[in-house]
């Protein structure tokens, strides 16, 4: 049985209650019955499903919408200072708590595994509640985006196991005590949180000290980053550290990867033996999420074989080359991708996937923090496509930075050898992409910020 509410969060009020990270935790207490109210900047299909869930949703930001008898205000890093919700709470003396902290607390008494890294944490979290949901053991689990079955992003369930997505963009991630850890890899991102990779390696290092004594660290056995923080923290007393990847040393071993079309077929040597299965998703990162999320599942005490054939089950994420259809030949897929490294995977897979079609990309940057530190390596991920357009820079959390502009990219595309247009203008992107295309391209929205949106428009444009 799950542990019920937390006495601070029996009548919260989220901040932002729209988010990917805090509807998730939203969406749990109301299951666990806790009054749930909260704001966010726009009416959304999430905030219509967390009314439904009983929660109660107010659009826009007012200090009329936090009730008196609140227990709580939760908050992500996004939220400033001076939103009136929050000053409000200051003024009633009512805790403000952050968006970790409330994760943490309602993962207290569980086997959590807590999954990190500058790349596919949701997708490996995915993979995992999708295969202990298939094998019966009913996990709650909080992820940063919505599975492609259920729907959601996060459920409240029975059993004993809570995976959870570990954010390190914040150093949130050092909040939690997990039974298991994952670290998919680590790399310099999150400009404006961290100023070099001895501050990376050093939260990295907090994370992992975290894991709760006899508890595990299943870590790339690949990627530069993970294999420099397995040599930090290989000494921690009481932890056990498993790798894993295509290294010939890894604990689990992966033998072989075949791409077939829009899916891949993983083989992975595991205490000697081998052991082969589906991933629905395309690319050699993705199927290397799945052999994490295999890890740590056997980590927990669960059959290798009984998770290996779960794993197949898993049909994606939203906005992780989630196909959004097909007209007049032409596919149009969507990617989460925004860093180069996440870039460069998903058009590598992609560009399997096409074997001889072309591959066209509508790329939005995200932040002019990053855009200013990766923007070139940015444009020369671009150069894998056959056809690019790049809009304006999505600014999120961020006031503009002078002189940063999405030219930035667009000259070291260019300078790479890519064939890359500059569209400023959103809404005028369906109508180029329609006049490029033809039967038999794919078409890859790409971007952490709205252009997400686009998937459908290009299609009818394509259908006319």
């Amino acid at each position: 049985m799950a542990p019920g509410i937390p006495a601070a969060m029996e009548r919260p009020h989220f901040i932002g209650i729209g988010g990917a990270g805090m509807s998730g935790i939203a969406k749990i207490l109301t299951r666990r019955g806790a009054k749930v109210a909260g704001s966010d900047s726009k009416e959304s299909a999430t905030a219509e499903a967390l009314r439904t869930l009983g929660a109660t949703v107010h659009i826009g930001h007012a200090a009329g919408h936090l009730a008196d008898d609140a227990t709580c205000v939760v908050v992500s890093s996004a939220i400033r200072a001076d939103n009136p919700e929050l000053v409000r709470a200051g003024d009633l003396s009512i805790p403000v708590v952050h968006r970790s902290d409330a994760l943490a607390s309602l993962m207290e008494g569980l086997r959590a595994i807590a999954v990190a890294g500058t790349h596919g944490k949701t997708t490996t979290t995915s993979m995992l509640a999708v295969a202990l949901t298939e094998l019966g053991l009913d996990p709650s689990y909080a992820i940063g985006g919505d599975l492609a079955g259920p729907g959601t992003n996060a459920t409240h369930g029975e059993g004993a196991i809570f995976v959870a997505e570990a954010d390190e963009s914040d150093r949130s991630f050092q909040k939690y005590d997990p039974e298991v850890a994952i670290v998919l890899n680590v790399e310099l991102d999150h400009h404006a949180n961290y100023a070099s990779m001895d501050e990376i390696y050093d939260s990295f290092e907090t994370f992992v000290g975290k894991v709760v004594p006899d508890g595990t660290l299943v870590v790339s056995a690949d990627q530069s980053g993970a294999v420099e923080l397995t040599r930090r923290v290989r000494d921690l007393s009481a932890l056990k550290v498993v790798t894993y990847g295509e290294a010939a040393d890894a604990d689990v071993r992966v033998h072989k990867i075949t791409q077939r079309g829009l899916t891949s077929e993983v083989t992975v040597v595991l205490n000697g033996k081998y052991l082969t299965f589906t991933v629905s998703v395309p690319g050699r990162h993705y199927a290397l999420n799945a052999v994490a999320a295999l890890a740590a599942g056997v980590a927990l005490g669960i059959p290798a074989h009984n998770l290996a054939s779960a794993l197949g089950k898993y049909t994606g994420v939203k906005r992780r080359l989630q196909l959004k259809g097909e007209a007049a030949g032409v596919q149009v897929i969507d990617s989460y991708a925004h860093h180069p490294t996440e870039m460069t995977a998903d058009l590598e897979a992609m560009r399997g996937a096409a074997s001889d079609a072309r591959l066209l990309v509508v790329f939005q940057p995200h932040l002019f923090s990053r855009t200013q530190e990766l923007g070139t390596e940015m444009g020369q991920a671009l150069a894998l496509a056959d056809a690019s357009v790049v809009l304006d820079i999505y600014p999120a959390r961020e006031d503009p930075i002078p002189g940063i502009t999405s030219t930035l990219i667009i000259d070291a595309a260019r300078a790479a050898g890519a064939d890359v247009t500059a569209v400023h203008d959103k809404a005028a992107v369906p109508e180029a992409i329609a006049g490029m295309a033809k039967p038999g391209d794919l078409v890859l929205t790409m971007g952490a910020g709205d252009v997400t949106d686009l998937g459908p428009h290009i299609l009818d444009h394509l259908s006319s």
